[in-house]
Order: C-alpha cells, then structure tokens, then sequence
C-alpha cells in the first residue's frame, strides 16, 4: 500500500525543495523538518530554511534487492549525502555509474520521479542526487 493523498501533499515542500528546518538557539540545521530542536528541545526556536540541494557523498551501497514499489529501479545506488549546510540525508544517486561514485564526491540535487502506484494511482516526485559536472570551456 502507498502513501495516502495527503500525506504525499503535506511532503511536498522537503521533497521538492529540500526544506528543513534551523535552530535560532544553538544554529544546528535538520531534515526534514523538526517542530522542536533535538538538542535545545523546547529553549530552542526552530525556522524553515531551504538548502542549496550541494553536498558530497557521505556513504554509499548498491541496492541489488529493493524494498516493495522499487523493484523496477534495481539495481541502484543509495547515498548518504551531507548538505554543505551540515544535514544528511539518504537519497538515490541517479545519472552516476557505480565506477564514479566516491566518498566526498560532489553532487547536487536533481528533481525525479520517485514512485508510482500504479497505472492509476499517485505519482511522486521529489529530490535524488546526481554527480556535479563540470563545464567545460570553449563553448
């Protein structure tokens, strides 16, 4: 079973524009979105802040036996990538071969679908990361 309409709604703005949260107190970001501070706990005061979707790849496996609703996508890579902003997160690291992926390497976010339901049902989309590219000159 998936994830209800409105649920999947109320996710939107952390998936589609990784929004989470800052502490005025102790100035720690967090994602997703805290409604108290984990550290300060009910001293701190939390806002919402949007991330620059920059970071490097944390960690990193290849998922060879997905999980129900991503058999389609195996096999794929699965990252834990810290924001240059402090959060980490777990995400598929998409448009990469396997050879390329390292530890530290930048990425940056990229907008895909994430899951569908079906023929019928709910199509989500939201953030995975990708490798930076580099330009190149003499265009």
């Amino acid at each position: 079973m998936g994830v209800g309409l409105s649920l999947s709604w109320r996710r939107i703005p952390e998936r589609y524009t990784l929004l989470g949260t800052k502490c005025d107190n102790c100035k720690i970001n967090y994602f997703p979105t805290r409604k108290i501070c984990p550290k300060c706990r009910r001293k701190g005061s939390v806002k919402d802040v949007r991330f620059s979707g920059k970071g490097k790849i944390y960690s990193y496996t290849l998922v060879t036996s997905p999980p129900t609703g991503f058999e389609l996508e195996a096999p794929y890579i699965l990252a834990i990538v810290e924001l240059v902003e402090g959060p980490k997160l777990t995400t598929q690291i998409v448009d990469t071969k396997l050879e390329e992926v390292k530890i530290g390497m930048p990425v940056e976010m990229a907008f895909r679908k994430i899951q569908e339901e079906g023929e019928e049902g709910l199509i989500h989309y939201g953030f995975k990361f990708k490798k930076v590219r580099r330009m190149t000159s003499g265009i």
